[in-house]
């Protein structure tokens, strides 16, 4: 179904879209299987790349998709398809189909387009994933001071080898993605266009927010979130002591006897500096179960995008590391995520038992979706439904007006970094070589008395293409944080429409009480225990928020502040190497 170039020396076979291979083996495991094209040649092929041709009305393999599996596949088909249908309607540019903010504001005028300029993703509370292979990597299998993680013949469905077909975050794939979705975006094997399906998950089979609201009786989970209230309203309980965790040190291993290789990450706590050693997949996992648990009360910001090829370039495990890194201090940096059970577990585990049980209890965890708001106590008198709803309100206008400043600094800045890498240094150099040609023509005329002068007309040329390179070059010593730092919070705020729909279908089931109790469908006892439970989860908005408008403070004035300083150093070195070519002119 696409193309898919093989990686040299990886055992995989490069296949074109319509290509037509017979299968060998359609399941080698780790979403990957074997084909032969009509040349003879055998190799391993993404699974998701490949559509079985029916016989006899009947697929001949199952491509080692369940039958769960397919209908969960072809749902994000469909979902796929009516996103495409939305982008060509809307001249490729990406409408409502992408928007998550689309479902959340419909009843309100316009469009609001999304500038997807620094990594080209759709994002939202599940939509978040970002040339040849160097000989210096180590291939050894892992660090010995650090437990290697779970064991290559782990049985667990999920241990796959493949980072799925997601397109590359780089900047330079951004124009592709730009024109309607990138090279296999709009398909059923690229799902970073489409919402991780809730109901997919525990925790999220009921829907709506009733399990919560009309739930008779809540347990009392041994597990509690207080909420308080501080100077700027109500806010979470922060821990005594925080932690960073490092992630270091990338080393690409193998499995399946050598045939699949992947790239492995150190992550070192910094409260324990005890190392472990994880996958992309493991990161991947943790992000779904935090988004299943966490997702209804907090907006979980995403990975970087999945890639097939190039994925063991040195240049890309770089900038996969660095958005890891950044992925895992904004959770250590959050006083809910940080201190829970399945994130603790994912840095402390000692052994593969320990790391088994503790994931396998985290899948079972019922405290997920709406739920995890039973588990919150506000030490604070309870809301009125007035004062719930313009506090919803507010967050929803403010945030749906910080995602548009976000994707047009995006915008723009894309478009600065393009220019500073392209027409400006080139430029540059047509002035620094124009220059020297003049020099050159000067040179030529056989008069004594102007040697000083071609000199110097021949070292400011020189200058300016020094300057080209400095052009060329700032970008990444400036732009490019302050473009990371707004892909982040991109992010983040790709989560808000579904975090603030589920408090609006909480509001409105409320509202919808009186109704309910005078037909005796629940009693003046449930609806005076909805208003309770909409007010805490008022409050764990409200918690949430002052949480993020922190963050959002402190990391701005940072980034903003380094932009600044090297921008200014920029220009002075600039202004300095001018100097020094006018220094050259002689005085007439």
């Amino acid at each position: 179904m696409y193309d898919f170039a093989a990686e040299p020396g990886n055992n995989e076979l490069t296949v074109n879209e319509g290509e037509i291979i017979t299968i060998t083996n359609p399941d080698v495991g780790g979403g990957w299987l074997e084909g032969r094209n009509i040349k003879g040649e055998r190799g391993l092929v993404p699974t998701d790349y490949v559509e079985i041709l029916p016989s006899d009305g009947k697929d001949q393999f199952s491509c080692g998709n369940s039958v769960a599996d397919q209908a969960f596949l072809d749902s994000l088909s469909a979902s796929t398809a009516q996103a495409s249908s939305s982008a060509a309607s809307n001249n490729h540019q990406v409408g409502s189909g992408n928007d998550p903010w689309s479902a959340w504001s419909a009843s309100k005028s316009g469009n609001w387009e999304s500038s997807e300029g620094w990594g080209a993703q759709p994002e939202g509370a599940g939509a978040q994933r970002n040339t040849n292979t160097p000989n210096n990597w180590d291939t050894a299998f892992g660090h010995p001071q650090a437990y290697q993680g779970p064991a290559t013949g782990d049985d667990d469905d999920w241990d796959e080898d493949w980072d799925g077909p997601k397109s590359s975050s780089y900047f330079k794939d951004s124009e592709s993605a730009d024109a309607g979705g990138s090279q296999r975006g709009n398909s059923r094997a690229s799902s970073s266009s489409m919402k991780i399906p809730l109901n997919k998950f525990p925790g999220f089979a009921k829907p709506g927010t009733e399990q919560y609201l009309l739930a008779k009786q809540l347990a009392k989970p041994k597990e509690k979130i207080p909420i308080i209230v501080g100077d700027y309203g109500p806010m979470w309980v922060y821990p005594t002591s925080t932690f960073d965790c490092v992630v270091a040190d990338p080393r690409k291993g193998s499995k399946m006897y050598g045939l699949k290789s992947y790239i492995e990450y150190q992550l070192t706590p910094t409260n324990t500096n005890r190392s472990v050693n994880h996958r992309y997949k493991h990161f991947d996992w943790l992000y779904e179960r935090l988004l299943v648990k966490f997702g209804s009360a907090i907006p979980i910001p995403s990975l970087p995008d999945k890639q097939v090829t190039g994925r063991f370039e040195e240049e890309f495990i770089k900038m996969r590391m660095e958005r890891l890194q950044a992925w895992m201090t904004r959770m250590c940096r959050h006083p809910v995520i940080s201190e829970s059970e399945v994130f603790q577990q994912f840095l402390n585990f000692r052994d593969e038992k320990e790391w088994k049980t503790g994931k396998r209890k985290a899948e079972k965890d019922e405290l997920a979706g709406v739920m995890i708001f039973s588990t919150m106590e506000p030490e604070a008198p309870d809301l009125d439904l007035v004062e719930i709803e313009q506090k919803c309100e507010a967050v929803g206008k403010f945030t749906k007006a910080m995602d548009d400043g976000v994707k047009e600094l995006l915008t723009v800045g894309q478009e600065h970094w393009k220019r500073c890498t392209g027409p400006l240094p080139k430029e540059y150099q047509k002035i620094g070589k124009a220059l020297q040609s003049l020099a050159t023509v000067f040179s030529s005329s056989g008069y004594q008395g102007e040697t000083d002068l071609n000199d110097a007309i021949t070292e400011a040329g020189k200058t300016y293409e020094e300057i080209a390179s400095l052009v060329a070059e700032q970008p990444k010593k400036d732009l490019h944080f302050l473009m990371e730092c707004n892909h982040e919070y991109k992010g983040f705020l790709g989560c808000f429409p579904d975090i603030i729909g589920t408090h609006k279908g909480a509001i409105e089931k409320v509202k919808e009480s009186d109704k309910l109790v005078a037909t005796s469908k629940i009693t003046p006892q449930d609806k005076q225990n909805m208003v309770k439970r909409v007010s805490t989860m008022s409050y764990a908005l409200q918690a949430e928020m002052n949480h993020f408008h922190s963050n959002r403070i402190y990391d701005y004035n940072s980034v903003i502040r380094l932009y600044l300083e090297q921008q200014v150093q920029f220009y002075e070195t600039i202004a300095e190497k001018l100097r020094q070519a006018l220094s050259r002119f002689p005085v007439m």
